[in-house]
């Protein structure tokens, strides 16, 4: 390893045990604690269904990396059904996803040092370790490197303005890099800038994007006419505002207490974190501007048929309600913490609008060029919300060409698991 991955690991070892069972956080708590179970978890796991066929090392860091990985592992077993996999993830909400990726046996990633590392490429005996989206542990690249394991960065993205590219991160992470065997990009510009962190412009090449791929999946495999979405369903037309803030609740709620009365949408609203305090937040919003919100779990809860605005409590369920709204709102694009995903009411052909501040998703802009989305300024909401609503026609042709531009985006799944298939 080179000096500043050792220094990098004497940290890690560090911070390890003044962590020790995370404090008071729960979340840092529960993390630690499965760090501690992986290695003896997987250690049960290979001693009774370790066989001889090639293994892979799926590490995805968060969940929305994880459904990408999904889509990969799945079309890896299509072209490879004997390949065993091995799921590994970094952050907490990952768990709640890491049981559907596909993976014969799933848990948090180790600790990055070289023990760690050690015992578990013993354990496991990979063929090959494959990161997804930006995360790569530079003690677990240089352990694979001396046993022959190739590790690879799959569904990869590099912005022009990320953090990798800064001299500290070059100089701890360039030989991680260094290291890997291949990179798939999902666009040419990011298939570029790995030449920035060191990596051979041989070992990338543009594979595409697997969350079209992920999110086609789900779309083909949606229920319709699930209990949920039969209870939703109202006359009017819907608007499913997902992945919500505080900066976007507040323009909804202006937005909708500005139209006319004969055509407001009813709203269903899916906040991003629905907390008990973020909820009890949109609810005192939405009636300042003369709108009650119904919380979802009341309406199952008694058994009725909702009518009225929703407000909804939990998470796992926004895929679904995008079927029944004939608008789409993202949110992330009016606050500090960046546009969420536009794939996902896209694919299902639904004009998709967002605020301003969406240069985190280069998707977004892409979407709005290509007339399936809309970006709406301070202000501009209620001026849009009327004209797709009065204008059938330009809402349908706004909806076909989001889904045109998802279709068109499809097979990144596919290439990447080929790109990993060609270095096992």
């Amino acid at each position: 390893m080179h000096w500043p991955e050792h220094i990098y690991e004497l940290g890690l070892r560090a911070a390890r045990g003044l962590l020790r069972d995370g404090w008071s956080r729960p979340a840092l708590a529960l993390a630690l604690a499965g760090r501690r179970a992986a290695l003896p978890h997987l250690a049960a796991w290979a001693a009774s269904h370790r066989t001889a066929s090639p293994l892979v090392l799926v590490h995805a860091p968060s969940v929305g990396e994880a459904l990408m990985a999904q889509a990969i592992i799945s079309a890896l077993r299509e072209r490879q059904p004997d390949v065993q996999v091995v799921f590994t993830h970094f952050s907490p909400s990952a768990e709640r996803t890491a049981a559907r990726v596909g993976a014969d046996v799933w848990c948090y990633l180790p600790w990055d040092v070289r023990a760690d590392c050690e015992a578990l490429l013993d354990v496991l005996r990979p063929a090959a370790i494959a990161f997804i989206r930006t995360e790569i542990w530079p003690v677990l690249t240089a352990v694979a490197e001396e046993r022959g394991c190739p590790a690879l960065l799959l569904n990869a993205v590099l912005a022009e303005g990320s953090s990798r590219l800064r001299a500290g991160a070059r100089l701890l992470l360039g030989a991680g890099y260094r290291r890997l065997r291949a990179v798939g990009a999902v666009a040419a510009a990011d298939a570029a800038r790995f030449a920035l962190l060191g990596v051979a412009p041989a070992r990338v090449q543009v594979t595409g994007d697997a969350r079209y791929d992920q999110v086609g999946q789900r779309v083909s495999a949606l229920d319709r006419s699930s209990p949920l979405l039969r209870r939703l369903r109202d006359a009017r037309p819907t608007l499913v505002a997902g992945s919500t803030w505080p900066a976007d609740e507040a323009e909804l709620a202006q937005a909708l207490a500005q139209l006319d009365p004969r055509m407001t949408p009813r709203l269903i609203l899916a906040p991003h974190q629905p907390t008990a305090d973020h909820l009890q937040g949109a609810t005192r919003t939405f009636a300042a501007a003369g709108l009650t919100l119904r919380r979802l779990g009341d309406i199952e809860r008694s058994g009725e048929t909702a009518g009225e605005h929703v407000l909804v409590d939990r998470v796992g369920v926004l895929a679904d309600l995008y079927a029944i709204a004939v608008i789409a709102y993202v949110g992330g694009g009016f606050g500090r913490a960046g546009l969420h995903s536009v794939i996902e009411p896209a694919a299902l052909g639904l004009p998709v609008l967002f605020g301003p501040r969406h240069g985190n998703t280069q998707e977004a802009g892409e979407l709005a060029a290509a007339g399936g989305g809309r970006v709406v300024a301070a202000g501009e909401l209620p001026g849009e919300l009327t004209r797709l609503l009065q204008d059938e026609a330009a809402r349908r042709a706004a909806g076909e060409r989001a889904a045109a531009f998802v279709r068109g985006r499809l097979g990144g799944a596919v290439a990447n698991a080929e790109l990993l298939l060609s270095r096992l």
